[in-house]
């Protein structure tokens, strides 16, 4: 179990013995959102997910709130009841119940402690602000937000129903209640498990990671049932165009059920074809991957498909195509040196000494047998170029773009697999640009208005993160014909402002430079929900973020983060930030006679 989940764990076995009588936080800019208590593989939640009853709290009315902003939580077919249990007979109409798929729970983050007061007739009035995160469906996605509203307002009254006053049993009721299923974030992570699904890439040569909700009151024996479902309904909206859903019409034949400790799986799989079969294997093998044992994939013709054990299923076909850990280098006096630090490995320059020059910063990644460089060099007046190349390291052809820019940022690879074309993305002067390994530039639509500032590139390479005009973006790549487009964006979001710096965290998660009226960087998730600072005060703004993606290839104990603010290099250590110095860059050639060391900058890995 990764770094997130355990610690979200923990979290929430705290949140969810005090949710009763806790209240909310007094101040809620910080947070650690994550996914919520996991049930065990082979036993059953009994309804030790529910959120709790409106009578709870008892006469504690800020435990009331939370309550009520946590009772949509849960199965969606019976959301709108639980809801219900807390508003007002009278008021019940104003909340009009959708049904099946059309149930939908807007997700919000309190952006300050609900204010309640109280009014003369007796009434409580509560204003909760907040910012909209998203809208959970049914299926498990949270999609982005359909309303814009900032606050919401409703009154609390006591409990006793009119012409009952004399048999208060104590609580309270709400009235004039808001017109929407409301669900606050720390309820999400208390309530719900984040699942991760794997779709094929439009070739099927690579799996993508797309995220799930699923509530933490749902018996565990129907877990791989909602896997498979979720994979059978298709990838989130905003990562269709990188990858492909399953065939059309293709449907599970009851649920799966585990007989002798096989779990079997029945499919109605249109064309019976055993190759995707054996595909869907794979996909769910790290869809469960929680799960071990023998799974079993049969269809209505018959077709079968054996899995022994998932764990070693995994082993022998893993997410992504990781051979060696990261490597740390930084840019020192315009040229790529290695970085030394206890117990890592030190790497050698993979470029060639007499490309080694006038760098400002660097991408260099493994590809198979490759190593892929891009490098941002000053070209003479200011300006900036993309140089780049392929190859054995260290990489003997290097080719400058014809094109000079104001400013370039920092590159990032889309990694290829085997022998496919290399290709990149990079912010040049407010655009996003394609280049390949022969530093050919292309424009690429980014579909939004507004200066793009950076780009981020998950390890599938499908997945790509940006900032244009100060907002945090999504997207899906998809290397098609060798063409890469982006599709639809999803905006993300996030209490940071001034957003300067994006990467890759973890597989759902991205590193994010912003303001919180001080500099700082957050792991921000793919869908808003979590936000959790990772460096609080940097003290100057980043400038340049580089993030070792955690992943459940090399799995990380901590997140591995390098950053650079106001020209000095950082390298992020658990919860902490310390200076890289020049004796950890190895290779420096003394300086010049009266001549000043220079400093560490632009540090990046290599894997």
């Amino acid at each position: 179990m990764n770094r997130l989940r355990g610690l979200a764990g923990l979290l929430c076995a705290g949140l969810l013995a005090a949710v009763a009588g806790c209240g909310i936080p007094d101040h809620t800019d910080v947070q650690v959102d994550g996914s919520g208590p996991a049930v065990s593989a082979g036993s059953s939640s009994f309804g030790r997910g529910e959120p709790p009853t409106r009578t709870a709290s008892g006469a504690d009315r800020e435990a009331f709130v939370q309550n009520f902003l946590a009772a949509a939580a849960g199965e969606p077919e019976r959301a709108y009841a639980r809801v219900k249990q807390f508003i007002a007979r009278e008021d019940r109409n104003r909340l009009a119940e959708k049904q099946g798929s059309e149930v939908a729970i807007n997700v919000v983050r309190l952006t300050e402690k609900p204010v309640i007061t109280e009014n003369a007739d007796g009434l409580l009035t509560v204003r909760l602000p907040v910012q909209q995160v998203g809208v959970l469906r049914a299926n498990g996605v949270l999609g982005p937000p359909v309303v814009t509203d900032t606050e919401y307002q409703f009154s609390l009254r006591g409990s006793a129903e009119p012409g009952q006053e004399g048999t208060e049993a104590g609580g309270y009721y709400v009235t004039d209640p808001p017109s929407v299923l409301l669900l606050d974030t720390l309820s999400l992570r208390a309530y719900y498990q984040t699942r991760t699904v794997y779709f094929w890439n439009s070739d099927a040569t690579r799996l993508v990671a797309d995220q799930r909700y699923l509530p933490a009151a749902v018996p565990s024996e129907r877990l791989v049932s909602e896997a498979v479902k979720w994979l059978i309904g298709g990838p989130s909206e905003w990562l269709r165009q990188g990858v492909s859903g399953l065939p059309d019409r293709t449907a599970l034949i009851n649920n799966a059920v585990k007989t002798d400790g096989r779990w079997e799986v029945n499919l109605d799989l249109p064309g019976d074809d055993r190759r995707k079969l054996e595909k869907l294997g794979i996909q769910l093998a790290w869809s469960l991957s929680d799960l071990d044992g023998p799974l079993q994939l049969t269809t209505r013709n018959q077709s079968r498909v054996t899995i022994d054990n998932l764990a070693a299923h995994r082993l022998a076909n893993p997410v992504y195509p990781l051979t060696e850990g990261p490597q740390r280098f930084t840019v020192y006096a315009g040229a790529i040196r290695p970085l030394a630090f206890e117990a890592e490995a030190v790497g050698t320059v993979p470029i060639r000494t007499e490309d080694n020059h006038d760098i400002v910063s660097a991408a260099v990644r493994r590809a198979a047998e490759k190593t892929l460089a891009a490098l941002v060099t000053t070209a003479g007046g200011g300006r900036q170029r993309l140089v780049t190349g392929s190859g054995a390291a260290p990489v003997q052809v290097m080719t400058p773009a014809a094109q000079t820019f104001a400013a370039i940022g920092r590159p990032v690879w889309l990694r290829p697999l085997g022998a496919a074309q290399p290709y990149g993305l990079v912010v040049a002067d407010g655009r996003l640009y394609r280049f390949d390994d022969r530093a050919r530039m292309v424009p690429v639509p980014v579909g939004t208005a507004g200066p793009v500032s950076a780009v981020a590139a998950s390890l599938d390479g499908h997945r790509i993160a940006l900032i244009v005009g100060g907002r945090l973006l999504l997207s899906a790549a998809s290397l098609d014909g060798g063409v890469v487009s982006l599709g639809p964006v999803r905006q993300v979001a996030t209490t940071l402002t001034d957003l300067s710096a994006v990467d890759w965290a973890q597989e759902n998660t991205l590193a994010v430079a912003g303001s919180t009226n001080r500099s700082a960087v957050y792991e921000v998730g793919v869908d808003g929900v979590l936000e959790s600072a990772l460096v609080t005060d940097v003290g100057a703004r980043v400038t340049h973020l580089a993030v070792y993606p955690g992943n459940p290839t090399y799995v990380l104990p901590t997140v591995m983060m390098m950053y650079e603010a106001n020209g000095v290099a950082y390298r992020y250590r658990a919860s902490s930030a310390e200076t890289i110095r020049g004796e950890q860059v190895l290779d420096v050639p003394p300086p010049p006679a009266g001549g000043r060391a220079g400093s560490p900058t632009a540090p990046f890995f290599l894997f």
